[in-house]
């Protein structure tokens, strides 16, 4: 137990004191702090869907009240068995990055004191509440407001709240876009909580050097030139036309006789779109009929409308005339 003891304390005085090995003046890459902050964000919406999953058997809209708290309790207990423990977030880690302190004078590496590390998890998680909490939180200003003028006051007062809230966030994002310009030109401090905390991501391990392989840059090429190819090549292919060629070479066409007659009277009781009873029927050039307001809106849509049905080329829309018999009883 004694022995055990002391080799916590010798990690501990490891932790906090310097370490040979890592040299905090070698440069990080640009893309290895942006990649370990989308992993970062990746594992916090990958924990968050299955928090969520718990409570799928629920009522509907359960956690929608108190979403933004678990979001950021969620984001708490990540901090805690991660960037608290060893200095280093999820992302940094299998990037074989973690945090130095800029505000050591030594020129060797010093971890993050728990002040540090408490500092970046509320900069972190705090604004993204406030920001969601905001609507809910002003309200609360007017409830001890009684009689007219104490109302106006109050609603004076959250109003001039609000716009305080607004000229904040606005000047916070504008802070956070020239941190980021500035992160480009010297490779520094990627988010803006990291400059203020003074928290600079460096290499965990020496000599660490991003390889990437060939065979992955091949495949990746050739994915990305795929896609391109798809994204060009789409748009161009009448999907409705195919589709009904291919219908009516697999399943026949219609026949001309008393059948097709039959199959024409069940084709004008519903929609070619909404499969639903056609309001205002109009038609398009072929035997099947559509609600005015179904084959309207595809045709300001598509101006190569064709048919869904039999993929004929759609014309103007025409009102069908249908004739109506009452037999009585």
């Amino acid at each position: 137990m004694g022995l055990k003891s002391d080799n916590n304390q010798q990690r501990t005085v490891r932790s906090w004191g310097p370490e040979p090995d890592v040299d905090p003046q070698t440069p990080v890459l640009r893309i290895s702090q942006l990649d370990a902050l989308e992993l970062d964000s990746a594992l916090e919406q990958l924990v968050w869907t299955q928090f969520s999953q718990c409570f799928q058997n629920c009522r509907p809209g359960l956690l929608t009240p108190l979403e933004p708290e678990l979001r950021a309790l969620l984001h708490l207990l990540v901090w805690r068995f991660t960037l608290y423990s060893s200095s280093a977030t999820v992302g940094q880690s299998l990037l074989s990055l973690r945090y130095h302190s800029t505000y050591s004078l030594s020129p060797r590496y010093r971890t993050l004191s728990p002040r540090q590390k408490l500092s970046l998890a509320v900069l972190t998680a705090g604004p993204q509440w406030l920001q969601e909490r905001s609507h809910k939180l002003l309200p609360f200003l007017g409830l001890s407001s009684q009689g007219p003028t104490s109302e106006r006051d109050g609603g004076l007062l959250q109003q001039g709240l609000r716009n305080a809230l607004t000229i904040v966030s606005s000047i916070t994002k504008f802070a956070s876009l020239i941190n980021f310009l500035v992160f480009l030109r010297n490779g520094r401090h990627p988010v803006l909580a990291e400059r203020i905390t003074g928290a600079q991501a460096v290499f965990s391990k020496p000599n660490v050097v991003r390889d990437v392989t060939y065979q992955y840059m091949n495949r990746e090429l050739l994915w990305h030139g795929f896609a391109e190819f798809l994204i060009f090549l789409l748009p161009l292919i009448n999907t409705r036309k195919l589709k009904a060629t291919v219908s009516s070479l697999v399943f026949g066409g219609e026949s001309p006789d008393g059948k097709g007659a039959r199959e024409r009277q069940e084709i004008w009781k519903e929609c070619g779109l909404c499969r639903e009873w056609p309001t205002m029927p109009h038609t398009v050039g072929c035997q099947h009929v559509f609600c005015y307001y179904c084959i309207k809106s595809h045709s300001i849509a598509d101006a190569y409308l064709t048919c869904p049905k039999c993929g004929a080329e759609a014309g103007q829309p025409e009102l069908v005339k249908m004739e109506v018999e009452m037999i009585g009883r």
